[in-house]
């Protein structure tokens, strides 16, 4: 016997809410990051100069490129979004401190926006990341 009171019904209608929001954001996500992902990895001369600006130099530019497009295809895997996320949030985190650090001014705002939405992300992915780490711990 199902339960179809009102409550139980609101309940079933916000968490298929949420779901699509999260799965809004995550296509969001995995967008950006590819994009910026694909500048990396192609040596685009901004990305280049840049990175030589903030001491990283080409190494550091292909690291981040690779993790940036790991972490969106890992957007689209249930059990790895969670932690994609969570691993982003951190990506950003270095991205706000270096655009900061090196006046930035403004442009702060964008690797804080974008942290902020993995972080809302990571946060409702929670307990896929909890599954993960269960199972690997096994």
């Amino acid at each position: 016997m199902t339960d179809t009171t009102p409550t139980a019904t609101l309940t079933i209608s916000r968490s298929r809410a949420g779901n699509a929001a999260l799965w809004t954001l995550q296509v969001l996500l995995a967008a950006v990051y590819a994009f910026s992902a694909f500048g990396k990895l192609t040596a685009e001369a901004q990305n280049v100069a840049s990175f030589e600006t903030m001491g990283l130099g080409m190494p550091g530019m292909y690291i981040i490129g690779a993790l940036e497009l790991a972490g969106a295809i890992a957007m689209f895997v249930p059990r790895l979004t969670g932690l994609a996320a969570l691993c982003f949030v951190a990506l950003m985190i270095g991205a706000v401190t270096i655009t900061w650090a090196i006046g930035g001014g403004i442009l702060v705002a964008i690797p804080a926006t974008v942290g902020v939405l993995a972080a809302i992300v990571a946060y409702g992915r929670r307990d896929s990341t909890k599954a993960l780490t269960a199972r690997v711990r096994r």
